[in-house]
């Protein structure tokens, strides 16, 4: 069933809390923009950006794109010759920075430009890539569902259980709790403690190094 999010204060107040929290986060983590910079032009040839096409906020009518921004941790070209493919654990692909980048998720804060601008939510599922999409849509049961309404976010319930994505089956289980993370955002209640664990296991996530 479609999570659409009819609750227009929920809808506001979640706005509202995205604003606030990436306005807090670039002031606190923009020190460490040249720094990271430095070290991916220092290691690899490319750009310190990059960025891709992803899926955004949906409805069974239509279907929103907008273009990621990340630090690039992967070689330049590096899909040239395998195409569009889900990274592995020793991705040779990934450099070396790029593997520290991921492990904390320090990678995903240029995405904060991307809340800024609307495209995404600090808190939702992950937006998937076209190429992806109409696999995973003809193979998992009500996978164009879970974005029904709902802005993709930087991270989510499925990204603190999960993490990235290796296989179809990791999808699956994704699948599960992007439709959860939605129902919470029924009520104020819900959302609110949503979140606030969210947000909690997000921060531990990064200083475990649990990314790939």
């Amino acid at each position: 069933m479609p999570h659409v999010i009819n609750n227009y204060p929920i809808w506001f107040a979640k706005r509202l809390f995205d604003l606030f929290g990436a306005c807090l986060a670039l002031l606190l983590f923009l020190p460490v923009f040249p720094f990271i910079a430095i070290a991916i032009k220092a290691t690899s040839k490319g750009p310190v950006f990059y960025k891709q096409q992803r899926v955004g906020k949906s409805t069974p009518q239509h279907m929103e794109f907008f273009d990621i921004i990340k630090f690039r941790t992967m070689y330049i070209d590096a899909e040239t010759r395998s195409g569009a493919v889900w990274a592995t654990k020793n991705d040779p692909r990934i450099t070396p920075v790029g593997r520290f980048l991921r492990k904390t998720r320090l990678d995903e804060l240029p995405q904060l430009i991307n809340v800024l601008q609307g495209d995404m939510s600090l808190i939702g599922p992950r937006p998937e890539r076209p190429s992806f999409y109409q696999k995973l849509e003809n193979e998992i049961p009500f996978f164009a569902d879970r974005t029904y309404g709902v802005m993709p976010g930087i991270t989510g319930l499925a990204q603190i259980n999960q993490g990235y994505d290796t296989c179809i089956d990791d999808v699956r289980t994704k699948v599960g709790y992007d439709h959860c993370y939605a129902l919470s955002l029924r009520s104020t209640k819900s959302w609110v403690m949503m979140d606030m664990n969210i947000v909690a296991k997000t921060v531990l996530v990064m200083f475990n190094g649990r990314g790939q």
